[in-house]
């Protein structure tokens, strides 16, 4: 199965979409990008682990005629403001072979690791960027961009740098670094694609000069920064962060925290830095969290010494006084099949959270098949069953307007995510104002 290159769009062609439609290309740092991919195929499935069609995205661009009007999608949209969506958790991704200066560690690109080989296969898949050589790193952002070409004018997706693994000293051990994305990267496709991009940085706090380095994205755009102490090795109760902390706090910028179990990458034996809790320090520093997930997934200690779900303890810690104002939820990948339905249902009905939650898709994920399935939501109760036809070739087409309409569509015994959910803008502009 191969992309052709309009899997990632043909410049100069007008795609109805809806009620929206792409005329050409008028950037020609677009245009640029897209003429990397040249004539070749943007994926091409290799190996057994991406062998069976069904468990594959194929890549599909132009939205089907008889989805346009497919009133699940105008419900998805009504009451939303695109201006005020800013998708909060998006990954780059690729190779490093387009001068992003992205690595990939041993863990996901030897055969040695089987299960993390395969992940990054699927990944990458997602992405539509699965084996163009020499054009991953295009690929995979020009894919993006047409993704976003596909929403309303206002529709942004925040594009997450990632760190490197670092020991309590400060210093990085590529070694047991699953990747690295340079916030050099993020930073550049954000100001070559204002109109769809922002970038969160990411910066280990106990590296020497971080809070420097700190200033400096701020002062560059950056709008969040984003940890995953159990990939990064980063300990959020350390008063080594307490220097970040100043600054964060200072310049009002969010700090976006990984917490609850960590499958896709790993650190070292960290896990326990992702307990919900080990965010008081920044909350008393008065940083703004948000926790990814909603920390759905998972265990962790709770103060009492019993293991309780991560899940538990976000909500515990929403309700704590240090939290208000200041801490967040996003709720990335709170729809994959290995989540507890009964965290989603709690969600939908706790209507007084809904300020403080906000939507992530945790691109490339959504466009991973097995991971969602609107069948199994229909079977819990969460979706309608008409829904699911449209949201299912809703994916093949555009992952990221799946996932949103997807959300917009959760229902439990009549509650449903308020459009305040959506609205992201409204915390991650806040820093910049």
């Amino acid at each position: 199965m191969s992309g052709g290159p309009d899997s990632c769009g043909e410049p100069g062609k007008v795609m109805k979409i809806g009620r929206f439609s792409r005329g050409p290309l008028a950037s020609q740092k677009r245009r640029r990008l897209l003429a990397l991919l040249g004539g070749g195929g943007v994926l091409a499935a290799s190996g057994a682990v991406l062998a069976k069609p069904l468990l594959v995205n194929k890549c599909r661009v132009a939205i089907p005629a008889g989805l346009i009007d497919s009133p699940w999608l105008a419900q998805a949209w009504a009451g939303i403001d695109p201006a005020q969506v800013w998708d909060c958790h998006v990954h780059l991704a690729g190779l490093g072979d387009g001068g992003s200066g992205i690595e990939v560690g041993p863990q996901l690109s030897s055969w040695l690791h089987p299960l993390h080989y395969a992940q990054r296969l699927f990944y990458m898949n997602a992405g539509c960027a699965h084996d163009a050589p020499g054009k991953v790193d295009a690929a995979y952002v020009a894919r993006l961009l047409n993704l976003c070409d596909a929403m309303p004018a206002g529709f942004k997706v925040m594009l997450f740098a990632f760190e490197r693994f670092h020991d309590g000293h400060g210093d990085a051990h590529p070694e047991h670094s699953a990747f690295y994305v340079p916030n050099a990267w993020a930073a550049k496709l954000a100001k070559e694609f204002p109109a769809r991009f922002e970038w969160v940085a990411s910066l280990h706090p106990y590296r020497a000069g971080a809070a420097d380095e700190l200033r400096l994205a701020v002062a560059n755009g950056a709008r969040a920064v984003k940890w995953l102490p159990a990939a990064m090795g980063m300990d959020p109760a350390d008063a080594k962060c307490d220097a970040f902390y100043r600054v964060l706090a200072e310049t009002g910028t969010p700090l976006i925290v990984h917490c609850g179990e960590e499958k896709a990458v790993k650190g070292s034996d960290t896990q326990a830095y992702g307990n919900p809790l080990r965010l008081r320090r920044a909350l008393d520093a008065g940083v703004k969290v948000v926790v990814a997930h909603c920390a759905t997934l998972g265990e962790d200690i709770d103060d009492d010494g019993k293991v309780r779900s991560s899940f538990e303890l976000f909500l515990k810690l929403m309700g704590e006084a240090r939290a208000k104002d200041r801490l967040y939820g996003d709720i990335s990948a709170i729809t994959q099949r290995n989540r507890d339905v009964r965290n989603i249902r709690r969600l939908l009905e706790g209507r007084e959270l809904h300020a403080r939650l906000l939507h992530g898709s945790d691109y490339p994920l959504p466009g991973v098949v097995p991971l969602t399935s609107p069948a199994a939501l229909v079977r819990a109760g969460l979706l309608p069953k008409a829904a699911v036809h449209d949201l299912d070739t809703l994916r093949q087409h555009n992952p990221l307007l799946f996932d949103f309409a997807l959300k917009r569509l959760l229902n439990w015994q009549g509650h449903s995510f308020s459009p305040a959910v959506f609205h992201t803008r409204r915390l991650f502009s806040a820093s910049q104002a």
